[in-house]
């Protein structure tokens, strides 16, 4: 069994598949990343082509139903997302909004988002947030006790 299993929280378990997956069509992804203060998206990817996804993810109706943030983090993507575990009722999920159907291990994509591309302006700021972010974590989980925070 893996070791990582049992630390973590049902939607990391599934922000983990969605990654694994979304890795596998050449996306690279940043867990728990926030765009602007106030916002933390579950997944956000980007791709080969500096496309960018977020990825919201629900491990139940209960979650689901307390998120009333996630038309804010339309405005950080070219594609909007849901995931969920085969269990989940995907009747509640919105029109026009990608969904993804996974597990601990893998995901799939049953229905892909409308694409809603960024501003250059925002495409820009985004990305090098992104970058930022990736390599701040890098440096954190190489050496613990380096400071990554400017000021």
């Amino acid at each position: 069994m893996d070791d990582l299993m049992p630390s973590l929280q049902p939607g990391q378990l599934l922000a983990r598949g969605v990654v694994r997956h979304l890795a596998s069509l050449g996306m690279v992804c940043i867990e728990e990343f926030t765009p602007e203060r106030g916002k933390r998206v579950d997944v956000m990817a980007m791709g080969p082509k500096g496309e960018i996804w977020v990825v919201e993810c629900k491990s139940s109706r209960a979650d689901f139903m307390a998120d009333g943030k996630w038309q804010g983090y339309l405005e950080w993507c070219d594609r909007y997302f849901w995931a969920v575990d085969e269990a989940f009722p995907t009747d509640l999920l919105p029109e026009g909004t990608g969904l993804i159907i996974g597990d601990a291990y893998d995901a799939e994509v049953l229905r892909m988002a409308p694409e809603e591309k960024l501003a250059a302006a925002r495409r820009k700021a985004v990305t090098r947030r992104f970058a930022t972010h990736a390599a701040r974590r890098l440096m954190a989980a190489r050496d613990p006790g380096v400071q990554t925070e400017v000021g």
